[in-house]
């Protein structure tokens, strides 16, 4: 039998890429590198919903800034199918999962700033997060950072951002995109923004459906209508209707059929017909909204929030505006194929790191032993982390939690959260 070999034998990297515990949670910032794991191991990693594992683009990209056009980041949300890496203090989308020394908001930032310019990104977070997320992007503008006081969802948290930027431009265009999803071909995607801001001021809601690589369950769906006639987009479709997660036998099918693309959940369209949709979908929640975005840049603000945020709807804007508005015909879609990844697991995360070896680490990898192991280790307590003849495994080791999973059960993680909320362990997530 061969021996059991320390996998610091690997190239590294050059660039020390920061965890920035700090800046959420008050500890010292804490240096991480992705090492690619050269083990004496057999097979690969696992096939999973990354659309690539080609490196990330570095450096700022060239300027194609969009006349009108806002960017709306939502940042938002635990991530906790990354569970221990990614806790509510310290979400992932203030975390360096990618191995270039940014984290995932300031690649956001990064790609969308040749499209709008500094003062054209708006970001909405929660009260705690918003130190941090201005910590990370020293050119966002103090009145385009929107500090939520408690968590609504999406709706809300675009609607708001979409009426603050419509009293400011009354001709304003606005897309939103998630501050923690990975996008490897930059141009691609302002080729697509660029069809779905034509498209949108034609009067449509539009979203960017991404080109399937896979048979995704982890996903929903867009089904391609029409084609539609829209000077500057020539790949705008008319939306012919959103659907759910699939099952893997409908999702196989649709796969096969060509017709369907993953929804990224971005959308684009004019301020005003956004928030006329909500009108007319949800009307008690636009006049709430409004009445918000009315105080939001007065003295009146604080006061108007406390009053009127705690009683929002929350609800998701596929269900509040985007799948109504489909079945009006309101809705286009973009197809894309941009390298796109909600980095939505830890089997997503493992393809997402690249490698050389079947086992992929993120962190310090001289603190792991693998002989005959395949999957993704990630060392954090300090201690030595030894893996023995297990396939497609997931080891997450943190000075407070150790996860150990499988790929296969890797979407099952958010449970284990679910379940330290209702035992009372929220010290833990």
């Amino acid at each position: 039998m061969d021996r059991v070999r320390r996998v610091d034998r690997v190239r590294r990297v050059d660039r020390v890429d920061r965890v920035d515990r700090g800046l959420s949670t008050g500890e010292p910032h804490r240096s991480v590198r992705i090492l690619p794991a050269g083990t004496r191991t057999v097979g690969d990693v696992p096939a999973t919903d990354a659309t690539s594992a080609d490196p990330l683009p570095s450096g700022p990209p060239p300027d194609r800034t969009l006349p009108g056009f806002h960017a709306i980041v939502p940042a938002g949300g635990a991530g906790t199918r990354l569970w221990p890496l990614s806790r509510a203090g310290r979400p992932k989308f203030l975390l360096d999962l990618t191995g270039g020394g940014r984290t995932l908001l300031q690649h956001t930032w990064d790609r969308l700033v040749p499209l709008t310019g500094d003062a054209g990104v708006l970001v909405v977070t929660g009260a705690p997060h918003a130190p941090a997320v201005a910590a990370q992007l020293p050119d966002l503008r103090a009145a385009n950072l929107l500090a939520e006081p408690s968590p609504r969802d999406s709706t809300a948290a675009i609607c708001l951002a979409a009426a603050v930027l419509h009293r400011r431009d009354e001709d304003a265009v606005v897309g939103s995109f998630a501050a923690d999803h990975v996008i490897r071909d930059v141009p691609a995607f302002h080729g697509a923004v660029a069809q779905a801001v034509a498209t949108a001021r034609q009067g449509y809601v539009v979203t960017i459906g991404i080109r399937p690589v896979r048979a995704s369950t982890a996903f929903g769906y867009v089904r391609l209508g029409q084609e539609l006639s829209v000077p500057g987009a020539p790949s705008a479709h008319l939306v012919e209707r959103f659907v759910e997660k699939p099952d893997a036998a409908t999702a196989a099918a649709y796969l096969e059929e060509g017709g369907y693309r993953w929804n990224a959940g971005m959308f684009v369209s004019r301020a005003d017909i956004l928030l006329q949709a909500l009108a007319d979908h949800r009307p008690a929640l636009h006049e709430s909204l409004t009445r918000i975005a009315r105080a939001w840049d007065t003295d009146e603000r604080c006061e108007t929030l406390e009053r009127l945020w705690p009683e929002l709807e929350k609800v998701a804007i596929d269900y509040a505006i985007a799948e109504p508005a489909a079945d009006a015909g309101r809705v286009a879609v973009i197809p894309a194929d941009f390298g796109w990844d909600d980095v939505g697991d830890f089997a997503s995360l493992a393809a997402l790191i690249g490698g050389e070896g079947p086992l992929r680490v993120l962190g310090d990898g001289s603190d792991v032993l693998a002989w005959d192991t395949g999957g993704l280790a990630v060392p954090g307590s300090g201690r030595v982390v030894a893996v023995l003849g297990l396939k497609d495994v997931v080891i997450v080791d943190t000075p407070d939690a150790l996860l150990v999973t499988t790929r296969e059960k890797a979407q099952e993680v958010k449970e284990i959260v679910d379940h330290l909320r209702s035992t009372g362990r929220s010290d833990l997530v």
